[in-house]
């Protein structure tokens, strides 16, 4: 028996299928998606990781940075989420879905959905290339599982803030603008380099930014430290981000289509 919520259910599947399929049908973004992950990881291990110490934590460069790449690896690919919901409101597409029976939620929806599936696989990637370049990691089942929610949730809190942005702006190039400030976040962070190490004024920002506890988090997890209270501020941070940008986008949504 037909319900709306059924009905939800399926609009929104077929938009992600939708949305994966055109990734899949773009051949550069496709490669880049997979390649750049790799990328990172041999730059930050091979280049720089030979003239940067960890500080305090005492941790191999690769065990150190791990975290971090693959927050940086997910995330810019979640906030590139901004880009493809952009174009699909000035190319046109938005006017054909306005057409069918389906919720204006579901369309920003399915650009979050798709996103978290993609960019998921593209921090897996990054785990992978790791793992060949000497990365160990000392993690239960328990603590896999923390991972996978941990990034997973990361990756939904981007994509989520990502859509909002793609929904405000009015070009794909001012889209744009929010994978930058994604992809150059990690480095004012505990991420690349150990905080302890930086200025006053941007030790204090890295410290307080949410990046900090969430990668403090995974490298608990991963290698068997203590987490301290970075669990609490990480569950807080992303489920805040999440619980205030899914409204905020489906609202935006209603309104950008509301005169067309």
């Amino acid at each position: 028996m037909s319900t709306p919520m059924i009905d939800a259910a399926g609009d929104l599947r077929r938009l992600v299928v939708r949305d994966l399929r055109r990734d899949l049908r773009v051949l550069d973004g496709l490669i880049i998606s997979t390649a750049l992950p790799v990328m990172i990881m041999i730059l930050f291990v091979y280049v720089f990781g030979g003239a940067i110490t960890t500080g305090s934590s005492g941790l191999e460069y690769v065990d150190f940075v791990v975290p971090a790449v693959l927050l940086m690896s997910g995330g810019y690919g979640a906030a590139l989420t901004a880009v493809t919901i952009c174009e699909d409101m000035t190319a046109g597409m938005i006017d054909r879905f306005r057409t069918l029976p389906i919720g204006g939620w579901v369309v920003p929806a399915g650009h979050v959905v798709a996103s978290v599936i993609r960019n998921v696989a593209a921090s897996a990637i990054a785990l992978a290339a790791a793992l060949l370049l000497g990365f160990r990691p000392d993690a239960s089942p328990a603590d896999w599982a923390l991972v996978l929610a941990l990034v997973t949730g990361y990756v939904l809190a981007l994509s989520a803030l990502a859509a909002v942005w793609g929904l405000l702006v009015r070009s794909s190039q001012a889209a744009g603008a929010f994978s930058f400030v994604v992809l150059f976040l990690p480095y004012l962070s505990d991420g690349i380099v150990p905080a302890e190490t930086m200025p006053g004024v941007l030790r204090d920002f890295a410290l307080a930014q949410p990046l900090t506890p969430i990668i403090t988090a995974l490298r608990a997890l991963l290698l068997d430290q203590p987490m301290g209270a970075s669990g609490g501020v990480v569950a807080a941070w992303l489920a805040g981000a999440v619980a205030a940008a899914l409204p905020v986008a489906a609202v935006l949504f209603r309104r950008r289509t509301a005169g067309r």
